[in-house]
């Protein structure tokens, strides 16, 4: 599932949008005299999705179905719903979403500390992701590939079924084992 831009971006490119957004990420002098190299792109990359995602959240509501359409026509219109590529953003979204649950803490706990239902929630999406991840590799005929996804979506199954356990242990409905 190799998806390449048509026109990458370097990491200048990237760096000067972050720049005009107001959110550049700082740079140790010591080690980056000149500013970001080429391998800080991926970094970068992440710094300006982050930005744009925080940015669409704060000028959208929740239960506000029109500043979502208006959102999802945006994406539509910058990327076909149909091509190659927005699956693979869904798949990256689903499994960042997943892994991004588990480094939150959302009740104050201490670090480190997380609960049994965060946990089954955070397995549940990375299964998603890992599964739809196996159906595209699928479609491509890369087999193994397939199995490489659905490795790992086995593998968070598993760890739904031993959270949810755990999460009813926690609410006196089952025996701890």
């Amino acid at each position: 599932m190799s998806i390449s831009s048509e026109h990458p971006v370097s990491a200048d490119q990237v760096y000067r949008a972050l720049v005009a957004l107001g959110a550049e990420p700082q740079f140790d002098p010591e080690t980056r005299p000149e500013g970001p190299q080429d391998e800080d792109r991926l970094r970068l990359l992440g710094c300006l999705l982050a930005t744009v995602e925080l940015e669409t959240t704060e000028a959208t509501r929740l239960g506000r179905d029109e500043d979502e359409g208006e959102v999802l026509l945006g994406w539509i219109e910058a990327v076909s719903p149909d091509s190659k590529v927005s699956a693979n953003v869904l798949v990256n979204r689903l499994y960042r979403t997943g892994v991004q649950l588990l480094g939150i803490d959302l009740l104050g706990l201490d670090e480190g500390e997380t609960l049994p239902g965060q946990s089954a929630a955070s397995a549940a999406i990375v299964a998603a992701s890992d599964t739809f991840a196996a159906h595209l590799r699928f479609r491509e005929g890369d087999v193994a590939g397939v199995r490489q996804a659905l490795g790992r979506a086995e593998d968070a199954v598993t760890h739904i079924q031993r959270y949810m356990h755990d999460l009813r242990v926690a609410i006196g409905d089952a025996e701890a084992e």
